[in-house]
């Protein structure tokens, strides 16, 4: 997608630091932003970027929309419904932009990657467009729209400069204290031939370990105790770096021994990434589930089919034997491991044979939990063009099977774990109540909890230790013990239970 160029000036190149004060003239107190965001776990993190680009450049949260001068909404195009929504939102948002003159709306993310110069001028009330390798730019871009210039910034890059960000302002409160999202690398090289992602993020791009390490260090230094590491492919991390036997001029590892790095930090207490391909599930890192305490007892390992023959279809280049063999390998480091997943149903061509072989896998795996979805086609990618395509009301049925299937597994699993104590790390108030906290276990599953008084309820960002006493589909119900024993080492005596020192 080609950019369009700006009416007076031109926005600070790639190379230029569009967060320095000879980039962006705005007052100390700058307009108020509000951010809407749709899609993944790294729409969210990309979201926190831009927010942090923004105090740097010294705007300020608004506490609702209404308020805001500066209105940016990031994308997601993984399947058609979500970039339907963008559409709906830009057409309702025409109010807002006249209701406030100088008012300034932006649109960046997967939608404005794919889309570029078109969506400026579907939308006429639009100022400008960024994709995901430009955040860099988006204060330049605002100020440039404060001066009435309309533009697109779409342009792909291979540079590590991407990942070149300012370091999180003392004023920038994340949206999870105590926990952070750590980019390690972006962009896919795997084709799946439903995804799209390959198109809108790029190719694959590992982060050099230092700059990782580093940011890690500043983030424990500002109370965060749990990190999720982020890629499209995660666990690819330094791969074409390792097979090139370039790494010492990368300045990469492999995943596994990022890992290690990571878990020498003494204040980082978890350690989590997502989302993970099958196909890179080395040794190195299996092992690190058995070897590494702060490495969580979880995986987010997505299986998409559950049918050798859709699975052929779709690229993913491992067969359902494979994927099983991934799964007693985890098991075996880490008994208690926990699993979810992700599911495609009603993928063109698939049989009502083929999709019941993915309900005997999923029944065989017996995940934790899964996102399930109907089959979305997306522009550019070959299953668009592949014959076969499955009745709507059809495919409605097998999701809804499918979804019936995983909600008695998630019961079970969580029925099994009453009586048990974990340690959970506190987000806030449950929607249960205000004397309700809410937080997640090492293993990744919402634990509300019950506090005597609103006012007694622990910090955000802390451990406490909770007995599980009742269980829903969506989550676990506990009780602090009445004695609060807190655990020396939340990660190695979860439950009670040793994991795994050695592979089984």
């Amino acid at each position: 997608m080609q950019t369009m160029r700006t009416l007076e000036k031109e926005i600070p190149s790639a190379r230029e630091s569009p967060f320095s004060s000879s980039s962006v003239s705005l007052p100390a107190m700058g307009p108020r932003y509000a951010l809407r965001t749709y899609g993944c776990q790294m729409n969210v993190h990309d979201s926190e970027k831009v927010a942090n680009l923004l105090h740097h450049a010294g705007f300020r949260p608004a506490e609702h929309e209404q308020d805001a001068e500066v209105l940016l909404i990031n994308t997601c195009s993984i399947r058609e419904k979500a970039e339907n929504r963008l559409y709906s939102d830009l057409g309702a948002l025409r109010e807002w932009k006249a209701a406030g003159p100088g008012r300034v709306l932006g649109v960046g993310g997967c939608v404005a990657q794919q889309e570029g110069d078109s969506v400026l001028r579907r939308f006429r009330h639009l100022d400008f467009v960024f994709g995901t390798h430009n955040l860099r730019l988006v204060p330049a871009m605002v100020e440039a729209a404060r001066s009435g210039q309309r533009q697109s910034r779409t342009e792909e890059s291979r540079s590590l400069e991407r990942f070149d960000l300012p370091e999180r302002h003392a004023a920038f409160e994340g949206s999870r204290p105590g926990q952070s999202f750590l980019t390690v690398m972006e962009g896919c090289d795997m084709f799946c031939t439903f995804c799209i992602v390959p198109r809108t993020r790029g190719r694959e791009i590992s982060r050099p370990a230092a700059g990782i390490l580093a940011e890690a260090q500043d983030l424990v230094g500002r109370g965060v105790v749990e990190l999720k590491l982020l890629g499209q492919t995660v666990n690819a991390y330094g791969r074409h770096d390792l097979r090139r036997g370039k790494t010492a001029e990368a300045g990469t590892l492999a995943f596994g021994e990022l890992l290690t790095r990571l878990a020498e930090i003494p204040e980082i207490r978890r350690l989590r990434y997502t989302s993970p391909h099958p196909l890179f599930f080395d040794e190195a890192l299996v092992r690190a589930h058995a070897e590494i305490p702060e490495v969580c007892p979880h995986v987010h390992l997505p299986l998409q089919a559950g049918s050798d023959r859709t699975l052929e279809r779709m690229h993913r280049r491992y067969t359902v034997a494979e994927y099983l063999g991934i799964v007693e390998r985890l098991r075996a480091a880490r008994p208690d491991i926990a699993l979810t997943t992700d599911v495609i149903v009603g993928f063109p061509g698939e049989t009502r044979a083929e999709f019941e072989e993915t309900l005997a896998v999923v029944g065989e795996v017996a995940f934790v939990d899964a996102y399930s979805f109907k089959y979305s086609p997306r522009p550019e990618t070959a299953a668009a063009a592949m014959d076969g395509a499955l009745d709507p009301v059809e495919a409605q049925e097998r999701l809804a099977e499918l979804q019936a299937l995983q909600h008695d597994l998630t019961l079970a699993a969580n029925r099994a774990r009453v009586g048990e104590r974990t340690e959970v790390l506190v987000e806030g108030q449950s929607a249960r109540g205000e004397r309700q906290q809410r937080g997640r276990d090492p293993y990744h599953r919402v634990v509300n909890f019950s506090v005597p008084e609103p006012e007694e309820a622990p910090p955000t960002g802390s451990f406490v230790s909770v007995e599980l006493v009742e269980a829903t589909p969506h989550s676990l119900i506990g009780e602090r013990p009445k004695d609060r024993p807190e655990l020396k080492d939340p990660l190695r005596l979860v439950d009670g239970r040793e994991p795994a020192s050695s592979m089984a």
